[in-house]
């Protein structure tokens, strides 16, 4: 309705030979202010030199009495929906619709389930979207997990904007963490054939290791005492710790198209290829048997070290050279989430992208903040190599995966994230959660009883019927569908989506706490079925944007 709405509006601009960008048509809080609201008047005081009141009340009477013509739904000509506009200080323009606008919501949805609102407009555009990325040192933890379902929401958003996305892993099977890996199976190994051997100082102590070494031993037998970096132990647990991420995001309904790995940009030269670059382009030099990369050319307060007088790579460069092949690779969009960690971080690789030449404007990076996770009151500590942190396995087994995955999308990414166990185990209507499915379920049962009452069709529901303040406002909160989904596709924001789930569920429980939906009225319970039936489906859609279950009992 806003582009209807903005429409007339325009109009009026060009009327006056005016053009004018930066006005909106929002819903108003209050809902005296009716259905839409504009500030357009006030916009327009400057350039009219006038009281912003006078040009809204000029503006309505240029508009009179507008009808909006829509297209009929069952494809048998057009409708029309009157609007209502009045003016309020200190110049808004209100406009309010005429029922039959949002009556005609249920065919609209129940024609076109989860396409409701749904335009694609990036449709033939690709997308990457990498997230999770830890490397295999040992199962995902809360931490893990909050990027995880982040990163699946944002991809199933730009998919249904029409992107075709690519899920995508980074990870680093090498380098000295998977050394002390591998030595913390190997000690472990030893530990199982009763040897009094250590765990390295920094190594791994979860119980996931003995796993590990339990396995590893079946395979390889009591042999392989003398070598406790024999490369076996590393590349063993390597596929052990992977094949447990995988499984745990499989569990939480996250997969991933792509698995890239770190070790790849150094056999394939592409490290390589990135120094040679940045020389070329004059932006690195040695200092101390260092190689530098001027990153004070691009702002920041000090150069970076991209390969140490060791002869290590730092971190930078092999990111720099994976986000080079990103950008290579002709997505039209790529997303980096990230966790605060590395807040301080990315501005180098970006600096490095741009030292190339290379056009940046197609990434965009989410940060996100930290969790932490509260049991009977005490905050529960998370470290991969130590025995005392929480899987996210564990938290799936405590909670269920859609309690997890929506907990982790209750906040914004830039919020500090307090996951509230008590809360979370909670299987009441408190759980917020558990009030949206409510919602779904407690319609799948109340078509299950109007059946079984004999009302086998709603399909001719007069939804003219519909004219209860709390029917009109729950499908008034559905037609917001559209601008959430556009709202959650700028930001990137999947809190827009459980809020907004959240603000239907509390719409629909009101209404059926105060009608009932199977009467002996006959033919206001055919309307009201059909209703319910498109809220069913609006529900769903929500539900399966988040990734989670939409139950018909619970």
């Amino acid at each position: 309705m806003q582009k209807h709405i903005r429409a007339l509006l325009d109009g009026y601009l060009s009327s006056r030979s005016t053009e004018l960008d930066e006005y909106v048509v929002e819903r108003p809080r209050n809902p005296e202010f009716g259905h839409f609201s504009s500030n357009i008047a006030m916009k327009l005081a400057k350039h009219f030199r006038r009281r912003p009141l006078d040009i809204a009340e000029e503006i309505r009477s240029y508009l009179g009495s507008p009808e909006i013509t829509l297209p009929d739904l069952r494809g048998e000509g057009v409708e029309t929906v009157a609007l209502t506009i009045t003016t309020a200080a200190p110049g808004f323009i209100n406009f309010t619709v005429d029922s039959r606008y949002f009556q005609r919501l249920v065919e609209e949805i129940l024609r076109d389930g989860e396409d409701f609102r749904r335009e694609r407009p990036y449709a033939g555009k690709r997308a990457q979207v990498e997230f999770v990325s830890a490397n295999p040192t040992g199962p995902l933890t809360i931490g893990h997990g909050r990027q995880a379902v982040l990163g699946d929401v944002v991809a199933r958003i730009l998919e249904w904007q029409g992107y075709e996305v690519v899920r995508e892993y980074y990870f680093n099977d090498a380098g000295r963490q998977m050394r002390l890996l591998g030595e913390s199976v190997y000690a472990r190994y030893m530990q199982l054939q009763e040897q009094d051997y250590a765990i390295p100082e920094g190594g791994y102590e979860g119980e996931y290791i003995t796993d590990i070494a339990r396995r590893f031993r079946e395979k390889y037998g009591d042999g392989l005492t003398g070598d406790p970096q024999d490369r076996r132990f590393v590349d063993f647990a390597n596929q052990e710790v992977f094949l447990i991420i995988r499984e745990t995001l499989e569990r939480l309904n996250i997969r991933h198209d792509v698995y890239y790995n770190e070790k790849d940009l150094y056999s394939s030269g592409k490290i390589r290829e990135v120094l040679a670059l940045l020389d070329e382009k004059g932006f690195v030099y040695q200092f101390e048997g260092a190689t530098w990369f001027k990153a004070t050319a691009f702002g920041a307060e000090k150069d970076r070290v991209l390969v140490k007088s060791s002869g290590e790579p730092t971190y930078r460069l092999p990111d720099i050279a994976y986000h080079r092949e990103k950008l290579l690779r002709h997505f039209d969009l790529i997303v980096d989430i990230f966790g605060a960690d590395h807040h301080a971080t990315y501005p180098d690789v970006e600096s490095g992208l741009k030292a190339m030449g290379l056009d940046t404007g197609s990434i965009r990076v989410l940060i996100h903040q930290f969790v932490t996770l509260t049991r009977d009151g005490e905050k529960v500590k998370m470290s991969t190599r130590k025995a005392n942190f929480v899987t996210l396995d564990e938290l799936a087994d405590i909670t269920g995966t859609d309690v997890v995955r929506f907990f982790y999308l209750m906040r914004s990414m830039d919020s500090h994230l307090n996951f509230d166990l008590g809360l979370a185990e909670k299987e009441g209507d408190e759980n917020p959660v558990f009030y949206i499915q409510y919602a779904h379920a407690r319609i799948s049962n109340i078509l299950l009883h109007s059946r079984e009452k004999g009302i086998d069709s709603w399909a001719e529901g007069n939804l003219a019927l519909l004219t209860e303040p709390e029917e009109l406002e729950l499908l008034k909160v559905m037609d917001e569908y559209g601008e959430v989904m556009d709202l959650a596709y700028q930001t990137l924001e999947p809190v827009n989506i459980t809020n907004y789930a959240t603000a239907s569920a509390t719409a629909f429980h009101k209404f059926y706490a105060r009608h009932r939906v199977v009467s002996e009225d006959i033919p206001l319970s055919r309307a009201r079925l059909k209703l319910i039936s498109a809220v069913k489906q609006h529900f769903a859609n929500l539900l399966g944007l988040l990734g989670i279950h939409a139950p018909d009992s619970m």
